[in-house]
């Protein structure tokens, strides 16, 4: 509409332009008709002849003047409002939202999330993020990731201390210094983690158990204590099960979440919480080393007696889909595996419990493992509209939690206030998840913990020298406590 505007503005330009030159022509001719008038006999009638012509001209003249007037009334609101425009899209912050978000939450929340926020915000234009090279160097403003991926951002500095990104909503943005993050909000945390990331929705790890498997084995129930686990395992993977595995252990380096699903798991079910004495985890006490080192004897079992070779090279998502096709009997898994399991066993063939008691007497215990919200601490946006749009947005999926629990049928779901939904009270899977999650106690795992990855490190060597009996159990443990002691670490 406006280019068809200016181009009419231009060819009434143009015409006047020309009706100029005819009235300069015009003009030269009066002079040499003024100058002949007494030479020739018609010499008075082209005069007024002449004068009667810029009569019309002149009136011409005005009706243009007119005509560019009424143009000028009409066009300069498409003007204005283009202008307006203009500087509405000069002030938008444009932000990029983590593809992650699609793969934890869903392609349909994700797509739900954008355009409700989009909508509510209209000076904000938030997107998915498409990086080319997929390196730490290209990553979105905003972070979405889950436990696996928490101590390698967070060690390397990705994730952005949100007290110093946050600007509260009610405030000058133009004026406001005071970059302090809510904790009062739904956004807030556990204080470990509230700083560098917010947990949206939380799952706790479980035992899983195929029923037609321990049925034919002779099994009528799942194991409740390491002694049966260990017994069930070993008739099955000893047994006339061809193809088929008792347990497996999951350790490979390329499973980030190994250690803790795998190895902390057991020690958390037997009471043992590491982070009971301060900033620096303690694994064995004098107290307790008789329960820690029972543990690694009963992972020396396992490995003995159930599963001889692959223990660093098999992936829990690889045994997950082991256990699908009814090839695994027995293994720890998260939750958020259940509707999946469901899809592809359904409701008959598999159960879910207590990953099983060690008999030491300690409270059984989990931890929680989230899908988390965080800010890339390396955004090009670092202005106040873009901080406070950021921060908008954390804001407003903290206020989605009861939605991603729900849509994810999260078992506790979330962290925050953890009121069990619908689907839990109405179906049995996730009651019985539940009912567990409410006698348990709740450890730390160490995300978002200083230090972490090379705490974690140490635990893996000396397990593996463990298992290849380099080392006997008490001095796995020992040796791993003197080296988390010897750990420094800049909080």
């Amino acid at each position: 509409m406006l280019k068809k505007s200016i181009d009419f503005v231009w060819k009434i330009r143009v015409f006047y332009a020309w009706k100029t030159y005819k009235i300069l022509e015009n003009t030269k001719r009066f002079f040499r008709i003024k100058k002949h008038i007494s030479k020739k006999p018609d010499g008075i009638k082209q005069y007024f002849r002449f004068l009667k012509e810029l009569s019309a001209m002149k009136a011409i003249r005005i009706d243009l003047l007119l005509i560019l007037a009424i143009l000028v009334l009409i066009l300069l609101p498409f003007i204005t409002n283009t202008i307006s425009k203009s500087e509405i899209k000069s002030k938008q912050v444009n932000l990029t939202l983590s593809m992650r978000c699609e793969e934890l939450l869903g392609n349909g929340i994700t797509t739900m999330l954008l355009q409700e926020f989009n909508e509510q915000n209209p000076d904000i234009q938030l997107r998915l993020h498409f990086g080319q090279n997929g390196g730490e160097g290209d990553l979105p403003d905003i972070l979405i990731f889950d436990e696996s991926e928490f101590n390698r951002l967070f060690t390397s500095g990705m994730l952005a201390d949100l007290s110093s990104f946050y600007i509260p909503e009610d405030s000058d943005i133009e004026e406001s210094e005071d970059h302090q993050f809510d904790d009062t909000s739904p956004a807030a945390a556990y204080q470990f983690d509230s700083q560098f990331a917010i947990p949206l929705v939380s799952f706790m790890d479980m035992l899983f158990y195929n029923i037609e498997i321990l049925s034919a084995a002779g099994f009528d129930h799942p194991p409740k204590t390491r002694e049966e686990f260990l017994a069930c395992a070993r008739a099955v993977s000893r047994g006339n099960f061809s193809g088929i595995s008792g347990a497996v252990l999951s350790l490979s380096p390329e499973d980030r979440q190994a250690l803790s699903r795998d190895i902390f798991s057991w020690i958390w079910a037997a009471g043992v919480d590491f982070w009971q004495e301060g900033d620096k985890p303690v694994l064995a006490t004098s107290s307790n080393m008789r329960a820690v080192t029972g543990e690694f004897t009963f992972f020396g079992s396992l490995s003995r007696e159930v599963q001889t070779h692959g223990i660093f090279e098999h992936t829990g998502s690889r045994r997950l889909e082991e256990f699908a096709r009814g090839q695994v009997a027995l293994m720890i898994a998260s939750t958020s595996n259940i509707p999946y399991l469901r899809e592809r066993m359904g409701d008959d063939t598999f159960g879910i419990t207590t990953i099983p008691s060690s008999g030491t007497g300690g409270r059984y215990s989990v931890s929680l493992s989230s899908i988390y919200a965080g800010i890339n601490s390396a955004s090009p946006h670092t202005d106040k509209a873009s901080l406070h749009a950021m921060s908008l947005f954390l804001k407003f999926l903290a206020e989605k939690t009861a939605l991603f629990c729900e849509e994810l049928r999260a078992i506790p779901g979330s962290v925050i206030n953890p009121i069990p939904g619908d689907y839990v009270r109405d179906d049995l899977f996730y009651s019985k998840a539940w009912d567990i999650f409410e006698v348990s106690g709740i450890v730390q795992g160490f995300s978002g913990k200083p230090g972490a990855e090379e705490y974690e490190a140490i635990f893996m060597e000396e397990l593996r020298l463990f298992f290849e009996g380099v080392k006997t159990a008490q001095q796995a443990v020992t040796s791993i406590q003197r080296r988390w002691d010897d750990v420094e670490v800049v909080n």
